[in-house]
């Protein structure tokens, strides 16, 4: 059975390539919207976090309809992080539509994703976006398009895959880079001539590939996937089974849905092709198959790549623990990071010797970070370490993970990025200079990025772009600096005082503000010397009948620097640890004593003579 009637494509891009834009305008020339209503923009970043960051997280399916042949769309996150996510639910579709920007070019998620979707057999369709921009370079965009793909060993049939020109913001595509359509119709019409239709045998028994996991308060777990051959329907009996596990068990589907648009409908049967979602398997989890009791046949679901970043997530033992959390015990702790492997397939959990802590593992510091943050919006309290690269032993050496590192800056950067880069043990690869721009790839350890997004800022000026993506393991490099400053530490517990912090801001750049509760071993800011600064923000004035009238008015205060939860991450050492509550982001030392933690300091000197 061929389904002439369906098309089931991913869209792949860099992020901020504009995929979630365009998935807005095919939805609006796809019939989903009325005339008059009242959309958002990037109306598939329905996650919070995500409109707040404007990156895609997490892979989402939608639908819309040309010609009367139903289109099943999936906005894949571009960040390198979340390549987790489009790795699982490439199973889903037959096609992708390759979005490149049209004056960045390609950039090295899009090298990451493309290499997935063609090791697939997945027909390709390139899509220049943003062709309106006034310094789009569509013609030498689309010659690194072609080089990419020969690098990555793209077969003949790829090679000659289908060019659009479009602009997913205007709504408009054409064949041609000089004249702009109308509308979407070039994109709808190129999609139904070269993405191949689903086919598969619909008389056959039932078999399905889970590729996502959702959740409903109400039904469970809501798995979606779609279907191989045969046919699904409600109340159906099934076996669950694992390729990898063997693990086989029987259980019954209660309801299944299908994307229309932003919303599921409950339908009665779904064909082959079909993408379901579906409820009724209590402990359904990604990379199972649903089969027909009669042929249990279970597919070899896509290796997902290995984390290269972990983190200690640990109980709060700070002296402020359990004021602001709802959730402060190591149960609550151990119960939330195991319900996100449900869902998040590149993640990695492992108790460790303390029953208070937990080693949690993911493909970078923004994929750690969203689980931080979204962890603390729900009530949790808890502190992370510092973030430390998995080493590998390759044929019996010591291997570390190494990123291809792209940077984009002002030609007036160019020494200074050079000079850090050869800092960190980067190497360059690559290196092109158009419209006073130069654009450089290197190869680096990825513990050489490990705090560098704020370097990278300063010395361009806030004008430069950078992006990573995990490029394999190499024998390991000489150390690297963390951090070229030390910390202005709290020396004992109290609230901070207008007369205490003038006197510290002398030493260094404070972190907090005037009447902020602090305790001792708590890091209030950081200082030009290599060496931590023990100062006392809690030290009031000596009252003496002798004060000169005014005096306490002349103490101007600088404006505190306030870390995002990335910076926090970033800033903190291997003898720090971050305090993470609903309300506060706090830096710690992991020993709060000043005289216990100088001792293992002298220690530690010892030991390294």
């Amino acid at each position: 059975m061929i389904r002439n009637d369906l098309r089931n494509i991913a869209i792949i891009a860099h992020v901020d390539h504009g995929k979630t834009t365009l998935v807005d305008a095919l939805l609006r020339q796809g019939g989903i919207f009325r005339d008059n209503q009242v959309v958002e923009t990037c109306v598939m970043d329905s996650n919070p976090l995500e409109r707040e960051r404007g990156i895609t997280i997490l892979a989402k399916n939608t639908s819309c309809t040309y010609n009367d042949v139903k289109i099943n769309i999936v906005d894949t996150p571009g960040h390198a992080d979340f390549s987790g996510e489009v790795e699982r639910v490439l199973k889903l579709i037959n096609g992708v539509v390759l979005l490149v920007d049209a004056y960045e070019g390609p950039m090295p998620q899009t090298r990451f994703v493309l290499q997935k979707a063609l090791e697939m057999k997945h027909r390709v369709i390139i899509c220049i976006n943003k062709c309106d921009k006034p310094d789009a370079r569509p013609a030498e965009v689309l010659e690194e398009i072609y080089e990419l793909l020969l690098d990555l060993n793209a077969n003949e049939e790829q090679l000659e895959s289908p060019i659009i020109y479009c602009s997913g913001r205007a709504g408009v595509a054409s064949y041609t880079p000089d004249t702009m359509g109308e509308n979407l119709i070039p994109l709808f019409d190129t999609i139904l001539k070269h993405i191949e239709p689903p086919e598969g045998d619909e008389s056959a028994p039932l078999q399905v590939l889970v590729s996502a996991i959702d959740y409903n308060d109400y039904v469970g777990r809501i798995a979606i996937g779609r279907i191989e051959r045969g046919e699904m329907k409600p109340n159906q009996e099934v076996t669950v089974c694992n390729y990898h596990t063997n693990e086989v068990y029987n259980s019954k589907i209660t309801n299944i849905y299908q994307f229309n648009g932003l919303t599921r409908m409950n339908v009665q049967t779904a064909l082959v092709g079909d993408v379901v979602c579906f409820s009724g398997i209590e402990n359904i989890t990604i990379g199972q198959t649903i089969c027909a009791p009669q042929k249990v046949e279970p597919i070899n679901f896509v290796k997902i790549s290995e984390p290269t970043l972990q983190m200690l997530f640990s109980v709060n033992d700070s002296p402020f623990a359990g004021r602001e959390g709802k959730f402060v015990t190591s149960r609550h702790l151990r119960a939330r990071l195991y319900k996100e492997l449900l869902k998040d397939v590149s993640l990695k959990v492992e108790d460790s010797d303390s029953p208070d802590s937990f080693m949690v593992s993911g493909r970078g510091e923004i994929h750690l970070s969203i689980l931080i943050e979204n962890m603390r919006r729900e009530g949790y309290e808890f502190q992370v370490s510092m973030p430390r690269v998995i080493n590998k032993v390759v044929d019996g050496v010591l291997c570390e993970p190494i990123e291809r590192f792209s940077v984009e800056v002002p030609d007036w950067a160019l020494s200074t990025i050079m000079e850090s880069m050869g800092k960190r043990q980067g190497e360059l690869a690559t290196m092109q200079t158009y419209n006073n721009r130069v654009k450089m790839e290197f190869k680096i350890p990825e513990r050489g990025l490990l705090g560098y997004r704020n370097d990278f800022m300063t010395d361009t000026h806030g004008e430069g772009i950078m992006s990573s993506i995990f490029d394999g393991y190499a024998p390991l490099k000489k150390s690297i600096p963390r951090r070229p400053y030390g910390a202005l530490v709290a020396y004992e517990t109290g609230e901070a005082v207008t007369y205490g912090l003038f006197n510290a801001q002398d030493r260094g750049v404070l972190f907090i503000d005037p009447q902020t509760p602090v305790y001792a071993g708590m890091v209030i800011g950081y200082s030009p010397k290599a060496d931590d600064l023990v100062v006392n923000v809690c030290k009031k004035k000596h009252v003496t009948n002798m004060r000169a009238s005014g005096s306490d008015d002349s103490m101007r205060l600088e404006n505190p620097r306030k870390f995002s939860l990335e910076e926090c991450i970033e800033f903190v050492t291997e003898d720090e640890m971050l305090e993470v509550t609903p309300k506060n982001l706090r830096i710690r030392k992991t020993i709060l004593n000043h005289d216990e933690r100088m001792r293992k300091i002298m220690k530690d000197r010892r030991n390294e003579k």
